[in-house]
C-alpha cells in the first residue's frame, strides 16, 4: 500500500473506533465522569476539604493535588478498556480478518485501534476536567506539557490493552490484568497521596511503579508541583515505542497463524 492508502486505512479504523465510542456514550463516557465526581465529593469535599498536602517541600491544597491524579486515572482506565474490548471483539467475531484481507499493514491496524483508545481517554479527561472546574480547578501550569503527557499516557495504555486482547483467549482474560495489576498500580501510583508520606524504603519501591511517573509528570504539568525530570519524560516516550513494537510483533505472530 502506498502512503495515501495507508492514511485512508488509518483514518477509517480510527473513525470506526470513535463512532463506536460515541454510539454507546452512556457506557463509555458517562460512568467515568460519575465515578470521578464521587471521588471529588468524598475526598475533596467531605474527608479532606480545606486540607493541604506537602509535595517536594511545597504545600498544596489537597483538592488541587487530587484533580490531576483522577484525570490520569481516567485516561489510563478508559484508553486501556477501549482497546482491549474493541480489539478482542473484532478478533472474536473475526472482523479483524477483513481488515487484514485489504491488506492493511499491521502497524496501521495497531495505530488505528490505539488512536481510538486515545480518543476515548482524552474525551473522558476533558469531561472530567470540566467537572473539576466546578470543584475548584483554576489554571494549568503548562498546557503543552499536559497535552503531551495525556497523549503519551493514553497511547501507552491503549497499546497495552491491544497486547492483552491479542493474547486473551476469552473475555475473562481481558479483565484479569486491569483488575489485579493495573488498578493496584494506579491506586498506589500517587493518585490520592504523595509518596513523600511513605518511609524512605517504600518511596524507592513506589518509584519503580511506572504508573507513578505518568501521574507525577501530568500533575507537575497541571499544578507545577512535584518531581519532574526530562529523563522520565524521555523514558515514557521510549516505553511507548517499545510497547508499539511489541504490539506489532505480537499481532503478526498470533493473528496471522
Amino acid at each position: 500500500m502506498n502512503i495515501k492508502k495507508q492514511i485512508i486505512a488509518l483514518t477509517t479504523i480510527t473513525k470506526k473506533e470513535i463512532i463506536r465510542i460515541l454510539r454507546i456514550w452512556p457506557q463509555t463516557l458517562i460512568p467515568p465522569v460519575i465515578t470521578t465526581s464521587l471521588y471529588f465529593i468524598i475526598f475533596g469535599e467531605i474527608l479532606f476539604k480545606n486540607k493541604t498536602i506537602t509535595v517536594s517541600g511545597q504545600t498544596v491544597e489537597y483538592l488541587h493535588y487530587l484533580i490531576p491524579g483522577l484525570i490520569v486515572m481516567a485516561i489510563i482506565n478508559n484508553s486501556y478498556t477501549n482497546t482491549v474490548s474493541s480489539f478482542f471483539i473484532s478478533k472474536f467475531h473475526r472482523n479483524i480478518e477483513e481488515v487484514m484481507f485489504a491488506p492493511v499493514p499491521v502497524p496501521i491496524i495497531i495505530l488505528g485501534f490505539a488512536l481510538g483508545g486515545i480518543a476515548r481517554g482524552l474525551m473522558t479527561a476533558l469531561m472530567i476536567f470540566v467537572t473539576a472546574i466546578l470543584f475548584g480547578a483554576t489554571s494549568i501550569y503548562s498546557l503543552s506539557m499536559l497535552l503531551a503527557t495525556a497523549f503519551l499516557t493514553a497511547l501507552f495504555f491503549s497499546l497495552a490493552g491491544i497486547i492483552n486482547a491479542i493474547f486473551a483467549k476469552n473475555f475473562d482474560e481481558t479483565t484479569w490484568f486491569p483488575a489485579f495489576i493495573l488498578t493496584p498500580m494506579t491506586y498506589l501510583g500517587g493518585v490520592f497521596f504523595s509518596i513523600d508520606m511513605l518511609p524512605n524504603n517504600w518511596q524507592v519501591i513506589a518509584k519503580l511503579n511506572p504508573v507513578y511517573h505518568f501521574i507525577n509528570i501530568f500533575r507537575y504539568s497541571f499544578i507545577g508541583v512535584g518531581e519532574f525530570s526530562f529523563m522520565y519524560l524521555t523514558a515514557i516516550i521510549c516505553a511507548n515505542i517499545i510497547v508499539f513494537l511489541l504490539a506489532t510483533l505480537a499481532f503478526q505472530k498470533k493473528m496471522k497463524k
